[in-house]
């Protein structure tokens, strides 16, 4: 038998906020950047913060992470994990609000520049980051583990990426993922025993006459045989 809705059964409780915020990574220049917002409306006007938004009544928690990371970029389809809930009595002197924290990773070059103008939102280098409000930097702190740990068994990294890329471009990207320097001999090494890495016939010139090789992400090969670690 169909269960009926019936309205108002939790009217005695307290009526809750809830919201998302949304931990934006690109790679650019061997470093991770971090997209944040310069805030331009209260409560805490002109302080730096992740963006983030409330969930719709039409909308599951999952759903407004998409839609607040799509309004801001102009990006869908993108790679994105939930990071944790935040739920102090305190994290917002605006309101009582419980965020959902997700933290997306994006190609830095493939995103709608003009969204991101007008969210008044800036790149900026994970290890220059500015004072952030409430709890933000605790959740950049914990988006920043879960990506290094899943980065290191999972081909998550890729998604920082251009298509085509370097070895010395993935070495860098995952250099600044770890936090510190890979064996450049090891490291090629286990690239090459990866069989979803794959050598294009397409050559980068922009840092020498010579130029490197290419390479691109086969996601069916890895789907096929999804063992990973670099």
């Amino acid at each position: 038998m169909k269960e009926v809705q019936q309205k108002g059964c939790y009217s005695s409780n307290p009526t809750l906020y809830v919201s998302v915020d949304c931990i934006i990574f690109g790679f650019n220049e061997g470093e991770i950047s971090l997209l944040l917002l310069k805030r331009n409306f209260a409560p805490a006007m002109g302080e730096w913060s992740l963006m983030g938004g409330f969930v719709q009544k039409d909308e599951s928690v999952d759903e407004a992470a998409k839609r607040v990371l799509t309004e801001l970029t102009g990006l869908e389809n993108v790679y994105m994990e939930q990071v944790g809930t935040f739920g102090a009595v305190d994290r917002d002197p605006g309101e009582r609000v419980i965020s959902v924290a997700y933290y997306a990773l994006i190609n830095i070059n493939e995103y709608n520049r003009e969204l991101v103008q007008n969210h008044n939102a800036y790149w900026i280098n994970i290890h220059k980051l500015p004072s952030l409000i409430f709890d933000h930097p605790k959740m950049v702190n914990n988006a920043r583990e879960l990506m290094k740990q899943k980065a290191s068994i999972e081909p998550i990294g890729f998604n920082l990426l251009p298509r085509l890329f370097t070895l010395s471009q993935l070495q860098s990207l995952y250099e600044a993922i770890y936090g510190e320097p890979i064996d450049k001999r090891n490291f090629r090494k286990r690239v090459a025993d990866m069989g979803f890495i794959e050598k294009t016939d397409k050559i980068d010139k922009t840092g020498s006459k010579r130029g490197a090789a290419l390479y691109q992400f086969n996601s069916r090969a890895y789907h096929k045989d999804p063992k990973f670690k670099l």
